[in-house]
C-alpha cells in the first residue's frame, strides 16, 4: 500500500510544482534540506550589521576585518571531521537529527552573545567563528541526502539538485536582503544580531522532518566506519582524475580578494548608507536567483572548461570596471556612484553564480560511488581552505598597499591586482576534465556504477553520505575583485 501511495503521489505531482522543484518529489525531507539552505540565505540579514559592527564599534581596519573573515572560514575547512563525528558518534542512537538540532542551538547562542556580551575584537572573532561552525555542521547533516540524489542524475540533468538548493538559499537571501540595511537605519547592530538569533531555530526544527532510522547494534562500530572511509579517501585522492581538478579549483579560488577594502571604500569614501547597501543586496540576491535559473535553463550541458574559462574572463573584465568607481572616473562620465555600483554588482553576481554552480556539480561528479560522502566533504574543505587563503591574501595585500579606512589612494591598484590574479589560474585549466568526471573517477577507482553500490552496513544505494556545501556568507564569488 505504501508503494502504491508513493507512486500515486508521484503521478499526481502538480506540473507547476514539478517545474519549481526541477522534477524532484516534494517530500518532507526535501523541504527540510531546502529550509536549511533558505536559512543560510536569511542569515544574510546580519551581514551588513557584522560589517558595520567591526568597522564602527570595534574600529577595526580593512586588513583586520579581512583577516578576521578568513579566520571565520576555519570551520568550513574541517567539515569532514563533522561528517566523521556524525557517522561514528551517534547521539541517542541517531546520526543526523541530534547534530542538526545542536547546530541550530549553537547558532542561537552565538548570535545572542554578539547581541549582548561581545565587546572586543577577540570575543567577536570567537563568536563569529561559532556562527560559522553552526552553519557548517548543519550543512554536513542535511546535505547527507543530496549526493545520493545527484549521483543518480544523468549528465544532461546534472546540477538540478544543486540548483534547487542554491535557489532556496537565494530566495532566503532575497527575503531579507533589503531589510538587512533598513534595519540598521532603525536599530543598532546588536538589535539586528538579536533578531538573527531567531532563525537558527528553524534549522533545529528541520531536524524533525528528516527521515532517519535509529542505529542498530550492528551499526555502532563508528571507528571501523571512519577508518574505512579514510582508507578509501586516500585511494581516491591518489587518482589523477580526482586530484588534478581539485588542484585547479583550489588555485582558482585562492587568489586575493578586495572585498573588505571595498566595503570601507563604499561607506567611508562614497558615503553609501546601510539602506542603500541593503538595496544592493536585494538586487544581487535577485541576480543570484536569476543566475541559478539561467544555468539550469541554458548552460548545464556546457563542458566545465568552457564555463570556467568564459565566466572567469568575463568576471575579470567586468571587475576591472570598478577602477572607474574607485578613481571617480564614473562621475566624469556622468554616471552616479550609486547606479554604477548597483549595475556592477548585479552583473558580477550573475556571472559568479554561473561559475559557482559548476563547481558544486564538478565536485559531486568527481566522487566515485561508495565514498562520495567523505570525498565530497574533502573537496569542499579544500575549496573552503582556498577561500581562507583568498581572504588572508587580500588582508596582506590591503595592508601592503596602505589601504586603510581613510586612505584609498592605491585602491585602484588593489582592484587591478586582484582582477589580474583571478585569471592566472586559467593557465592550468587543462587540469579540468574534458569528459564526464564521474565516469573518469569511477574508471580510475574500478568501482561499479552507483546504481549497484550499497553501503556495507546501511544498504543505502550510493553509500552513507553527507554533502558539505559552501556557505553563501563565507565562500562567496569574489565580486569585488
Amino acid at each position: 500500500m505504501l508503494t502504491e501511495r508513493s507512486e500515486s503521489s508521484e503521478n499526481n505531482t502538480h506540473p507547476l510544482l514539478d517545474k519549481i522543484l526541477f522534477g524532484h518529489q516534494p517530500t518532507p525531507e526535501l523541504f527540510a534540506i531546502l529550509l536549511v539552505y533558505a536559512v543560510q540565505g536569511i542569515l544574510g540579514i546580519s551581514r551588513l550589521a557584522v560589517s558595520f559592527f567591526l568597522k564602527d564599534e570595534l574600529a577595526l581596519s580593512p586588513a583586520e576585518v579581512a583577516a578576521m573573515m578568513g579566520i571565520a572560514a576555519l570551520p568550513w575547512t574541517i567539515k569532514p571531521l563533522f561528517g566523521f563525528m556524525s557517522d561514528g558518534l551517534p547521539i541517542f542512537g541517531y546520526r543526523r537529527r541530534p547534530y542538526l538540532i545542536l547546530s541550530g542551538l549553537v547558532g542561537v547562542a552565538a548570535w545572542v552573545s554578539l547581541a549582548t556580551i561581545v565587546h572586543t575584537a577577540a570575543a567577536a572573532t570567537f563568536a563569529i567563528v561559532i556562527t560559522s561552525l553552526s552553519v557548517a555542521v548543519g550543512d554536513v547533516i542535511v546535505d547527507s541526502l543530496i549526493v545520493e540524489r545527484a549521483r543518480d542524475e544523468s549528465l544532461a540533468d546534472s546540477g538540478s539538485i544543486q540548483s534547487l538548493c542554491w535557489g532556496a538559499a537565494a530566495v532566503g537571501g532575497l527575503l531579507t536582503a533589503y531589510s538587512s540595511g533598513l534595519l540598521l537605519e532603525q536599530f543598532s547592530t546588536r538589535t539586528v544580531f538579536a533578531i538573527t538569533a531567531v532563525f537558527p531555530l528553524l534549522v533545529s526544527a528541520a531536524a524533525f522532518l528528516i527521515s532517519e532510522e535509529p542505529v542498530t547494534a550492528s551499526d555502532t562500530d563508528g571507528k571501523a566506519v571512519v577508518k574505512d572511509q579514510i582508507q578509501q579517501l586516500w585511494q581516491a585522492l591518489k587518482q589523477k582524475a580526482i586530484w588534478m581538478p581539485t588542484l585547479f579549483l583550489f588555485l582558482w579560488q585562492c587568489t586575493p580578494t578586495a572585498e573588505s577594502a571595498f566595503f570601507y571604500f563604499s561607506t567611508n569614501e562614497l558615503g553609501f548608507t546601510p539602506e542603500f547597501l541593503g538595496r544592493v543586496r536585494l538586487v544581487t540576491s535577485l541576480g543570484s536567483l536569476f543566475g541559478v535559473w539561467l544555468f539550469q535553463r541554458f548552460l548545464k550541458t556546457i563542458p566545465f572548461r568552457q564555463i570556467f574559462l568564459g565566466m572567469t574572463l568575463f568576471s575579470a573584465f567586468v571587475g576591472m570596471t570598478t577602477i572607474l568607481l574607485v578613481t571617480h572616473t564614473n562621475r566624469t562620465l556622468g554616471i552616479d556612484d550609486h547606479w554604477f555600483a548597483l549595475g556592477d554588482s548585479l552583473i558580477l553576481t550573475i556571472a559568479g553564480q554561473l561559475t559557482f554552480i559548476p563547481v558544486l556539480i564538478l565536485a559531486a561528479r568527481l566522487c566515485p560511488p561508495g565514498i562520495e560522502a567523505t570525498l565530497f566533504a574533502m573537496l569542499m574543505s579544500v575549496l573552503n581552505l582556498s577561500s581562507l587563503v583568498s581572504k588572508e591574501g587580500g588582508a596582506i595585500l590591503t595592508h601592503l598597499l596602505g589601504v586603510t579606512d581613510t586612505n584609498f589612494d592605491r585602491m585602484w591598484l588593489l582592484v587591478v591586482i586582484t582582477n589580474v590574479g583571478s585569471v592566472l589560474p586559467l593557465v592550468f585549466i587543462n587540469l579540468l576534465p574534458n569528459e564526464d568526471p564521474q565516469l573518469a573517477a569511477a574508471t580510475a577507482m574500478s568501482i561499479p556504477p552507483a546504481s549497484v553500490i550499497e553501503h556495507p552496513q546501511t544498504g543505502i544505494v550510493g553509500g552513507q553520505s553527507f554533502l558539505p556545501n559552501m556557505s553563501p556568507e563565507l565562500l562567496e564569488v569574489k565580486s569585488e575583485k
